[in-house]
């Protein structure tokens, strides 16, 4: 898969809401250099020219960047809600409304699963928004299945819903060749084989995602799907795989915060300085 393809209509946070539809240009590849390497600050200001000159879509997008900066940091959350408040005022179209409510409600569950706030119904309510209002044909749907499938995972407490969700995520995002939103879909997919005891099913799942963000670079996303592979394969490969996971997560600084925990309990060291972060059950949407 090709490295252009949809860059930055692809994953979570700067998703298939904010960027769907972004020409494939110059300040498209300077975006998502800085999103794919964890510096989410400094590709949202890249955009706030545009945002500057009242431009919806760009408003969304340097929305959806720092909401990810929050899953992943379990920080910045008032910049994220001053991102989201400018891009709910910007939009003036259906599409426009229902990709902010997206990510409005991507907001809420962060907050809710890294155990910021208990924001539970606010995502829920924003998500059913974004479903009411985005067109059936819309590119974000993709996207909308997916975190409405995180929701139903994480606290619904329904395997087969969430697995059904990202089943139509999966393949819409194939679809559309959005490589990052299959990563993302291939990783829960696995996880959820995983817990039924399907283990062949999940080692090709956690590859599978951990083959398109190699691909695309998403280097900010490569310690956790390196963990998930290796909790799935012999030693002394899972070892190597934790190792390099590791070796990334010291590079972008503790990044992502909640695999703080998990990697030095591994290595027996002290994690990063990141904010602390009380550490989800199950990885919470990487």
């Amino acid at each position: 898969m090709s490295r252009s393809v949809r860059l930055e209509g692809a994953g979570s946070g700067a998703g298939s809401g904010p960027g769907a539809g972004a020409e494939d240009g110059p300040l498209d590849h300077a975006v998502w250099r800085l999103r794919s390497r964890g510096c989410w600050e400094d590709a949202a200001a890249l955009l706030e020219p545009e945002v500057a000159r009242d431009d919806a879509g760009a408003a969304l997008r340097r929305a959806g960047l720092l909401v990810e900066r929050c899953m992943f940091t379990a920080d910045g959350w008032e910049r994220a809600e001053e991102a989201l408040r400018v891009a709910e005022a910007l939009a003036a179209t259906d599409e426009e409304r229902g990709a902010a409510a997206c990510e409005r409600g991507h907001l809420a569950y962060a907050a809710t699963v890294l155990a910021v706030r208990d924001r539970a119904d606010e995502a829920r309510a924003a998500l059913g928004r974004a479903a009411a209002l985005l067109p059936p044909d819309s590119p974000r749907r993709a996207m909308l299945d997916f975190r409405r499938g995180l929701m139903t995972e994480h606290f619904g407490d329904s395997p087969q819903a969430a697995r059904a969700a990202y089943r139509r995520a999966h393949a819409a995002a194939t679809a559309q060749g959005d490589a990052l939103l299959c990563s993302f879909t291939w990783r829960h997919l696995a996880g959820l084989a995983l817990r039924g005891g399907e283990l062949t099913e999940a080692r090709h799942g956690f590859a599978e995602s951990l083959r398109l963000r190699e691909e695309l670079g998403y280097l900010v996303g490569m310690a956790p799907a390196l963990v998930a592979l290796a909790d799935v394969q012999p030693e002394p490969e899972a070892e190597r795989l934790r190792a390099e996971a590791r070796r990334l997560f010291r590079l972008l600084g503790g990044v992502p915060s909640w695999l703080a925990g998990r990697l030095a309990e591994e290595d027996g060291e002290r994690p990063p300085e990141p904010a602390p972060t009380p550490a989800p059950a199950e990885d919470p949407a990487e």
